[in-house]
This record gives C-alpha cells, structure tokens and sequence, in this order.
C-alpha cells in the first residue's frame, strides 16, 4: 500500500475527543469533524470527565483547549501521550502559551478555520 493511500484511510473516520469549554467553538469543531467524516467524542468541558472519557472510550485523536473552566488539560495531554494517541490543542495564545513537556505539540490556533484544522490532521498523519 502506498504511503499516501494509507494516510488518506487513517484520517478517514477518526474518532475525536474534543475537550472544551466555550460552546460556540465547541460546536464549530463538531461541525467540522462531522463535515470531514469524523466522529465526534464530547465536547467535554472538564478534565475529569475527560479523563473519564479517555478510559471508557476508544479515541484515535483528541483536540485540547489548553484552559477549560479555569483548569488546564494538561493531565489529559499526558495521559493520551502515554498512551499514544495523537492529540492537538486549540488556543488563542499559540504555541508560545504552552508549557513543557508538550511545548512542541501542533496548535490549532483560535480563530480557525476548516482549512486550518484539516492542515493539523495531515500534520498529524502524515
């Protein structure tokens, strides 16, 4: 199978927990999961129901806010890391607003786009 061929059929279907909180971006995502083909996980607005998720359902990508309800998702970014599951956050702060050990991890940057968000997912699958 080409290399190509097979990125294409892991973007296909994902199933992608969406952890946050503010209800219009939350909605926004479903939107645009569900017009690319995905199941949407959630939205989930806090970390231990994220947490809870991540243990009862089979995940194959998560898109984090970096600060829900006051919380940050880093214990859910290092729960997926340990367990290999990709995962992206979404933030209006950028790149530069994350903190180690997840520094380097893709950004969907607030206010996104469609384009923008399957640009991750290529990333992310490549």
């Amino acid at each position: 199978m080409a290399n190509s061929e097979k990125s294409n059929r892991q973007i296909a279907g994902l199933r992608v927990l969406v952890v946050e909180d503010e209800n219009l971006i939350a909605l926004l995502l479903e939107d645009m999961l569900a017009e690319l083909g995905h199941t949407v996980i959630g939205p989930v607005a806090r970390v231990k129901k994220a947490l809870d998720m991540i243990q009862r359902e089979e995940i194959d990508l998560a898109i984090l806010d970096v600060n829900i309800n006051g919380e940050e998702t880093y214990p859910i970014a290092d729960v997926l890391a340990a367990r290999d599951v990709p995962f992206f956050f979404s933030t209006g702060y950028g790149k530069k607003g994350l903190r180690a050990p997840h520094h380097d991890r893709p950004t969907l940057q607030k206010p996104f786009q469609r384009q923008d968000l399957e640009k991750l997912f290529a990333e992310v699958f490549h």
